[in-house]
């Protein structure tokens, strides 16, 4: 975790360096930027490992710098907003961030926070068990999930619809696999987040409704069912 590059885009002053330190000392290599566009032109010169983007930076707002990260990358980006009820955490989700945070914040949870995305993003590879099933055919043909149109690849983190690649960042991703080893099964909103997004307490359902809507974007609207009151289902 000590080369961990952190792109952190904050216009207040005293939030940007406090947080700074604080993340430094947790041994992370930090880059601070007052502005959105400042955020832009650091992110494409030093490509970092995960983005912290407050919602309200003047020059280039936290959400349309966001857009344009994930134009260009799936580096993990957690959204920061000083109201938790903001319409902007749903713009910024919408927009490509894998996470919010609510300020203020305490350091140790915005660090717990980081860890967390970026320990789901390191696991982005599939569940260990398969190592070493390559030679096995069995194996092989499990490692590809059919549901109608879609393939769903667990080896190679590929799906396809149609025939056609579908490009998903590595959080769609991750909740497609969790949809995926249960078709037709019910899935909590809490054991979505629990699961996908690695939260041991109580976190923001949004997070996981909008993560569903983009993600039905792209495999098909059909695809994942809601069932009101309950959660959401994979048609298999």
């Amino acid at each position: 975790m000590a080369d961990t590059h952190v792109l952190f885009v904050e216009d207040d002053d005293v939030i940007r360096e406090a947080t700074q330190l604080a993340l430094e000392r947790d041994g992370f290599v930090v880059t601070a930027m007052p502005d959105g566009l400042a955020g832009l032109e650091a992110f494409r010169a030093n490509r970092p490992d995960i983005a912290l983007l407050d919602v309200m930076v003047p020059g280039l707002d936290g959400v349309s710098l966001c857009r344009r990260i994930r134009d260009e990358s799936t580096v993990p980006v957690i959204m920061l907003s000083a109201r938790a009820d903001s319409i902007d955490v749903v713009l910024g989700l919408e927009a490509g961030a894998d996470d919010y945070v609510t300020k203020p914040f305490d350091g140790a949870v915005l660090v717990a926070r980081i860890r967390a995305v970026l320990r789901r993003f390191g696991h982005a590879s599939g569940p260990d068990d398969r190592a070493g099933a390559a030679g096995d055919a069995d194996a092989l043909a499990e490692a590809v999930l059919r549901f109608g149109d879609l393939e769903v690849d667990t080896e190679g983190m590929e799906v396809r619809k149609g025939g056609e690649t579908v490009g998903l960042t590595p959080t769609e991703m991750r909740l497609l696999l969790e949809f995926s080893s249960a078709p037709n099964t019910v899935l909590s909103r809490d054991r979505l987040l629990e699961r996908v997004w690695d939260y041991g307490w109580g976190g923001d359902t949004r997070v996981v409704d909008v993560h569903v809507q983009r993600l039905r974007g792209k495999i098909g609207q059909d695809r994942i069912e809601t069932v009101r009151g309950f959660g959401y289902k994979l048609r298999g």
